[in-house]
């Protein structure tokens, strides 16, 4: 006597079945839910995005160590690296919540829920948006449980496989038939996700709304000198491109902000709070400058670096008007993502600093990856405590009070960049002809200049390089040497810099954490 399966349950393989079936239509229902969600939320709430929400989860809860060895290994590809990951444990989820279809729909079902769930909670929790944020976990949560019910019934109708509770089993399908079924699911999951992470990231890049910001002229202007870029071929210019500027930041995916609907909050210890709209803002005198910005992760010799011109406000003439309180020494600064930096009070009422509240950048809006509408830009101090992007809070308080989003996880306060220099040309381990060889590279020491670059061959003595010009002391210079008499063989090169004050560039290796490598930069050439 054959007895019947359990009411709700799933249909029963017999002992000859791999399994496999259910594991593909696990990874099945969790792309189809997953994905859905992603598509949801590109036309109905950016900031509904799961993966981007639960993506900033992770990037809050991966201890320091981790993420400077991510960035270390892939640094601005950091993002491409999480999303991998992400998406392959997404895919073990799916696979272990088809076995547990094989048991029982209704427990898959109920797991299913709570995967949605948890993307739900990370949105609304993370993001702060209105209730249509919430709308594509919960769609896409639909999306996978009937899926996940199609695929139950198309399981049942496996030759070695039980009929379904309800004693339905339909046309017999063919193992190979069910595997197609499941990946053809799967695959539209992942196309629907793609579509809309790239639809979302394409409407950005062509959003008229930015191009349609009108800048002002910037009442002080900060020309690039002539002999600023030494135009060494294979060395970076001195202006870095838009494109090739560097992106490290928290945000999985990029806030994009109505420029109409933007606000700034100053308040805090002030003595009269202000909220200024991107018009109000603009009203006031804009100046533009020259500035390099870096990140801390940025190891010796490192390319997560840059030098663009910025035009904004400076942020002085805005503390000026609200009033700071005396016992104040930082601000924390907001972005729409919830970072939060802590920055040194006199590192943006310096008069002759110039920190901005950037719009715009190498003379047009600012991108939306780099921070449109708003983003802080303050030379001579490392990103991570300084340049806020999308910002829209600024609490004037102190260090005892409050903390940026990076020193509760280790990293030092205050953050000043650190005297160094880099090789650029020749490559590491590059082959040339003996002879005259031509070094070039950049050195910074922002807010104080530097005043010499000297190259050491094979542990030689130093030997001073020739400077470009540079507008200020808060960008890099570039540096050539010309090696006339370079012998044939393998040699060693080394840089460092000396800044206007007298230092010599640190020459003991330090990592990145808590406050900046240090160390000189190498190469190791051969000469024929």
């Amino acid at each position: 006597m054959v007895s019947e399966p359990d009411a709700g349950r799933g249909p029963r393989e017999d002992a000859g079945s791999l399994g496999v079936e259910w594991g593909l239509a696990g990874v099945a229902a969790t792309a189809a839910a997953v994905g859905s969600a992603e598509l949801f939320a590109w036309f109905l709430s950016p900031s509904g995005s799961p993966l981007t929400a639960v993506g900033g989860w992770v990037i809050d809860a991966t201890p320091p160590p981790v993420k400077e060895a991510v960035i270390a290994v892939f640094g601005t590809g950091d993002k491409v690296f999480l999303m991998v990951v992400m998406v392959l444990l997404l895919a073990l989820i799916g696979w272990g919540l088809g076995r547990v279809l094989r048991r029982s729909l209704p427990v898959a079902r109920g797991l299913l829920v709570i995967l949605g769930l948890a993307g739900l909670t990370a949105v609304v929790t993370r993001t702060g948006t209105p209730l249509v944020a919430a709308v594509p976990s919960v769609l896409g949560t639909g999306v996978g449980v009937v899926v996940l019910t199609v695929l139950r019934r198309w399981a049942a109708r496996l030759p070695r496989t039980a009929p379904a509770a309800d004693g339905s089993r339909g046309p017999a399908l063919t193992r190979r038939q069910f595997v197609v079924r499941a990946l053809v699911v799967t695959a539209a999951g992942l196309g629907a996700g793609a579509l809309g992470r790239v639809a979302g990231a394409a409407a950005r890049a062509a959003s008229s709304v930015r191009e349609a910001l009108r800048l002002p002229a910037p009442a002080r202007l900060d020309p690039v000198p002539a002999g600023a870029d030494l135009g060494v071929p294979g060395a970076g210019p001195f202006v870095t491109p838009t494109k090739d500027f560097y992106r490290i930041d928290t945000a999985l995916s990029v806030p994009t902000l109505d420029a109409a609907a933007w606000s700034l909050r100053i308040h805090g210890l002030v003595d009269r709070e202000l909220t200024l709209t991107l018009d109000e803002l603009l009203s006031r005198p804009v100046v533009e400058r020259v500035v390099t910005l870096m990140c801390v992760s940025n190891e010796v010799g490192g390319n997560l670096i840059g030098n663009a011109v910025w035009t904004g406000v400076p942020i002085r003439d805005l503390l000026a008007e609200v009033g700071v309180r005396p016992e104040a020494d930082m601000v924390l600064s907001t972005s729409q993502d919830r970072f939060t930096a802590g920055t040194p009070l006199e590192a943006l009422t310096d008069p002759g600093r110039d920190a901005l509240l950037a719009v715009s950048m190498n003379g047009e809006p600012l991108p939306f990856e780099h921070g449109y509408p708003v983003r802080m830009v303050v030379p001579g101090l490392y990103g991570y405590v300084s340049a806020t992007k999308w910002v829209v809070d600024l609490e004037v308080t102190r260090f005892d009070r409050a903390q940026g989003y990076w020193t509760p996880r280790g990293w030092s306060a205050r953050g000043p960049i650190k005297l160094s220099s880099r090789i650029e040309v020749p490559a590491q381990g590059a082959t040339r002809p003996a002879g005259e060889v031509v070094l070039a590279g950049t050195a910074w020491a922002q807010h104080t200049g530097i005043a010499a670059v000297q190259l050491s061959v094979d542990s030689g003595p130093w030997r001073d390089a020739d400077l470009g010009a540079v507008p200020s002391s808060d960008t890099w210079r570039q540096w050539v040497y010309r090696w006339s008499d370079a012998p044939a063989g393998t040699h060693r090169l080394r840089v460092r810099a000396v800044d206007s004050a007298g230092r010599v560039q640190d020459a003991v290796q330090r990592p990145t954490a808590p406050d900046g490598a240090t160390g000189l930069h190498e190469r190791t050439i051969t000469l024929t």
